[in-house]
């Protein structure tokens, strides 16, 4: 029997390559793309079965993805998001995703979704509610704003607006470490639970990676200032982001 093709659409590689080898390890074959237009351009030459879908993507979302996907037959999708607002999932369920899971996942759990959404046939072109021709999807970062010391954070759109008005853009793995220090603010979170909150529990990625991405955050919202303290070293323990942070 040949192993049944997924296709992993994920700009973070801390998450796609464990990813892939560990679905590879449960007999599937795994092909990723870093953005939806490698993703588009690797569907033109051949055809998978499921895809797994991050939301915050560089160029092109998630969810535009997923309409044109949707708009076409398409295969089966699984969105993969750390946003976890009820309106987002709605949104993506009503373009046409088969499901949807929310970061952190755990492998296991995310596996049976696999499963289960590979016995259901795909969702069909007819059943989505895709944009009409020179509508665009409803963008579901204007669900979500935060504020903290100034700055103005849009997790879907993926970047953070400075107090002096400069627009910081955060890579994917940024977006979902300053999420979790802005929904656990001023908590001492240690590396083993900034993972399980950002990746999943047991997912297999170094804590010394999330010291580099600590260190690569707080670079960017402290700008040249060596003595800012955003994000806090506890030592021994973890990180403490350090200001008071209100969700518009």
């Amino acid at each position: 029997m040949n192993p049944i093709p997924i296709l992993i659409v994920e700009d973070d590689p801390d998450i796609s390559a464990p990813l892939a080898q560990f679905l590879g390890g449960k007999g599937y074959r795994t092909r990723v793309a870093g953005s939806a237009e490698q993703a588009l351009a690797l569907l033109a030459q051949e055809s998978v079965e499921l895809v797994l879908l991050d939301v915050m993507l560089p160029g092109m979302d998630g969810l535009e993805l997923c309409r044109r996907l949707r708009a076409s037959g398409g295969p089966r999708i699984i969105m993969l998001t750390a946003l976890v607002e009820t309106t987002d999932k709605v949104i993506g369920l009503e373009l046409g995703a088969d499901d949807y899971v929310s970061k952190p996942f755990d492998l296991r759990e995310l596996l049976a979704r696999i499963r289960s959404a590979l016995r259901r046939p795909p969702s069909g072109a007819e059943n989505s509610q895709a944009a009409t021709p020179g509508e665009t999807a409803r963008d579901p970062g204007a669900e979500l704003v935060i504020a903290f010391a100034g700055h103005t954070f849009f997790p879907y759109r993926r970047f953070v607006r400075s107090p002096t008005g400069l627009r910081i853009p955060l890579t994917g793995a940024e977006t979902d470490l300053l999420l979790v220090f802005c929904r656990h603010a001023r908590q001492v979170l240690s590396r083993e639970q900034l993972i399980a909150l950002t990746r999943g529990k047991d997912f297999p990625i170094a804590t010394r990676s999330i010291d580099l991405l600590v260190s690569r955050l707080r670079r960017k919202l402290s700008g040249d200032d060596p003595l800012d303290e955003t994000i806090r070293t506890v030592r021994a323990d973890g990180y403490a982001f350090q200001l008071d942070v209100f969700f518009e």
